[in-house]
């Protein structure tokens, strides 16, 4: 007679046995977050951290160890249905010879991410200076608080010293702004092909509202003049304005094909001729 095969530890008819599910990860990694967090804010959120990271650890290789611990889950019959409400089948192409499809298919370019970031920050600097003027303080005055943090207090104490133009303040504000604009506006070149149906409301809506909240927490460390001066209001209008410059003309640019399925050699530009009929399908072309 033929032996018959052993069921896993747990398992019964109509059962499977899985891993447990566990929060203690998750508690962990919060902790870790707070004991980082204290050392810019208080000692007391480092101790609560080192608790929590502490507790955290020890439940998790309880849960682990000496033996993983597993739960019985019941198998459910019959095969679910698949049904969509798109009006058509939307098909990836993948070749014969590929085994996955690479996403995304198409992304922008680095030079639509560059155009993006000065057009809007183009567009912030404008918001900017216009603030200046409708507060009576002058189009300098959002321009020597963005360059306040690199200067002693007693330059940048007094209104009247903000509102004047000072060459160094603006040399080092046009250095910060551009960076910034660049850099950001690379990121929207990568994140716009994931929202690729709603361009303008990631770029000009979401990443604005994520990116002002983040700078509002940690402005008081890394600004502490702007963080006391700064109105939120046309702050937020500023941020809303370059997201939706930036998405703009990044949407508006030629998508290329990623390489994801191309070699490593030739994504790094070296010589291998052997290798332009590979990756994706042979869609490179010698």
């Amino acid at each position: 007679m033929a032996a018959e095969t052993p069921t896993k530890r747990g398992e019964g008819p109509g059962t499977v046995e899985l891993p447990s599910p566990t929060a203690w990860p998750l508690v962990l990694g919060f902790g870790l977050a707070l004991v980082f967090a204290g050392m810019a804010t208080s000692g007391y959120v480092s101790l609560l951290g080192a608790v929590l990271a502490l507790s955290g650890a020890m439940g998790w290789f309880l849960q682990v160890l000496p033996h993983e611990s597993h739960e019985s889950v019941p198998v459910e019959e019959g095969t679910p249905a698949v049904v969509t409400r798109r009006r058509e089948v939307a098909r990836l192409e993948v070749a014969e010879n590929v085994q996955r499809a690479w996403l995304p298919l198409e992304t922008y370019p680095i030079s639509a991410g560059i155009k993006g970031g000065l057009a809007g920050g183009v567009a912030m600097a404008l918001l900017a200076m216009l603030y200046g003027v409708f507060s009576d303080h002058g189009i300098w005055y959002p321009i020597n608080l963005l360059s306040a943090g690199f200067f002693p207090a007693a330059t940048t104490a007094t209104t009247v010293q903000l509102e004047a133009f000072q060459p160094a303040a603006f040399t080092i504000a046009c250095g910060i702004h551009l960076v910034t604009s660049l850099v950001v506006g690379l990121l929207y070149g990568a994140m716009l092909p994931m929202l690729s149906r709603r361009p303008i409301l990631l770029g000009g809506v979401i990443a604005p509202l994520l990116w002002t909240g983040l700078l509002r927490a940690i402005l008081g460390i890394i600004n502490p003049v702007l963080d006391a001066r700064v109105d939120w209001m046309w702050f937020v209008v500023s941020q809303v304005g370059f997201g939706l410059v930036a998405g703009f003309f990044v949407s508006r640019q030629q998508r290329v094909r990623t390489w994801q399925g191309m070699p490593l050699a030739l994504r790094a530009g070296i010589e291998a001729p052997g290798m332009h009929g590979e990756g994706r399908g042979g869609g490179a072309k010698p």
